[in-house]
C-alpha cells in the first residue's frame, strides 16, 4: 500500500515550502524586570540571552508539571514568545499572576502580527536570495525591514519563520512562489514534525507530563537556580527515575493507531503514514527501559522500532 506525496510534503523534505503559521501565539514582554520575571518562570538560562539569541522552555506549574512550551526570543529591548495558538489565553493569565512589583508589560501580538514559516532544505537559500537574514543556531533570530526572522524548524527540519505585519504577508508569499517555494498543509507540516520525532504541546506533551518525560531536555537548564516547579524537576534528576519517556517509531503497517493505543507500557500520542518509508511514525511515551533506540515494542499487534529522539538543529 502507498500514498502519493503532496508537492507541500515532497517541498518540506528535499527542497522549500512555505506555511502560514499566523494563528501561533506571538507574545512581546517588556520592562526592565521582563528577564527576571521569565527566568523565573521557566525551565530554561533566560538571564545568560544577549539580543540576537533565543531558546526552547517550558512553563511549569508548582508540581513540576509543563503548563506550556515556548520558543524566547531575546532581543534589544524586549522578549518575544512564540507558541502553540491553544496556550495564548493560559500563558497571557499565567504571567499576569505573577507580575506582582514588576515592572513588566506582556502584550498579545497574536492578532497584530502575521507568521510565515520557510522550512525545508532549500529554505536558508531561498530567503537569502530575498535579502532575509538566515540565522545558523536554533532560535537564534536578527532583523528584517523591521520584523525578525527566527530559526525555530517548527517541522523539524530547517526552517525559519518571518513575523511580519499583516499588510506584508501576501508580498512575501508572492515573492516565494515566485521564487519556487510551494505551500505546505498542516498536514503535510504535522507529516514531517512526526516523522522527524518533534514533539508538539498539545498533541504528545501536556499538563499531565513533566520534563523529564519528554526527552527534550534542551528545554532545561539544569544549575540555573529557583524557578516555579524546579524542585521537582531537580529531585527527578538527583533522586529517581521517571516511569516512561517520550520516543519516536516506526511501526511496520500502513495504519496510523489512534492516540491512545497501548505501546511499551504506554501509550500513542501521535501517529501518521509516512510516505517516504512506506510505513507509520509514531511518538508515544513508553516504559524508561524500552526507550532505547532500536528496542522494539509491540503496537496493534505490529512491530514497532524506536529511533533517537529529535535534537533541535541535527
Amino acid at each position: 500500500m502507498g500514498l502519493s506525496r503532496s508537492a507541500g510534503y515532497t517541498a518540506l523534505r528535499e527542497s522549500a515550502a512555505w506555511l502560514d503559521v499566523s494563528p501561533r501565539t506571538k507574545i512581546r514582554i517588556q520592562g526592565p524586570d521582563a528577564a527576571r520575571l521569565l527566568h523565573a518562570l521557566t525551565t530554561n538560562h533566560i538571564q545568560e540571552l544577549v539580543p540576537g539569541q533565543g531558546c526552547y522552555a517550558f512553563f511549569l506549574d508548582a508540581q513540576g508539571h509543563i503548563l506550556a512550551d515556548a520558543a524566547i526570543l531575546r532581543r534589544q529591548e524586549d522578549f518575544w514568545l512564540d507558541a502553540e495558538p491553544e496556550v495564548r489565553k493560559l500563558l497571557l493569565e499565567h504571567l499576569d499572576r505573577y507580575i506582582i512589583a514588576d515592572d513588566v508589560t506582556p502584550e498579545d501580538g497574536t492578532d497584530h502580527w502575521a507568521a510565515i514559516a520557510v522550512e525545508g532544505p532549500r529554505a536558508a537559500e531561498v530567503l537569502a536570495a530575498l535579502g532575509a537574514p538566515t540565522p545558523t543556531t536554533p532560535w537564534a533570530h536578527a532583523d528584517w525591514d523591521g520584523a525578525p526572522v527566527a530559526r525555530l524548524d517548527l517541522s523539524g527540519v530547517q526552517g525559519f519563520v518571518a513575523y511580519i505585519p499583516p499588510e506584508r504577508k501576501e508580498r512575501l508569499i508572492r515573492q516565494l512562489e515566485q521564487a519556487g517555494v510551494v505551500a505546505a498543509s498542516t498536514e503535510d507540516a504535522r507529516i514531517v514534525r512526526i516523522e522527524q520525532g518533534k514533539p508538539r504541546y498539545g498533541e504528545d506533551i501536556s499538563e499531565r507530563h513533566l520534563p523529564q518525560e519528554t526527552q527534550a531536555l534542551y528545554a532545561v537548564h539544569f544549575s540555573k537556580g529557583c524557578y516555579l516547579g524546579q524542585e521537582i524537576v531537580e529531585r527527578l534528576r538527583s533522586r529517581g527515575r521517571v516511569k516512561r519517556l517520550l520516543v519516536r517509531l516506526e511501526i511496520e503497517t500502513h495504519i496510523p493507531p489512534q492516540p491512545g493505543t497501548p505501546c511499551g507500557g504506554g501509550q500513542i500520542t501521535s501517529a501518521v503514514f509516512s510516505p517516504a518509508s512506506g510505513k507509520v511514525a509514531a511518538l508515544a511515551y513508553v516504559e524508561a527501559s524500552l526507550a532505547v533506540p532500536q528496542t522494539t515494542v509491540e503496537v496493534a499487534g505490529a512491530p514497532a522500532r524506536v529511533l533517537s529522539p529529535y535534537q533541535p538543529g541535527a
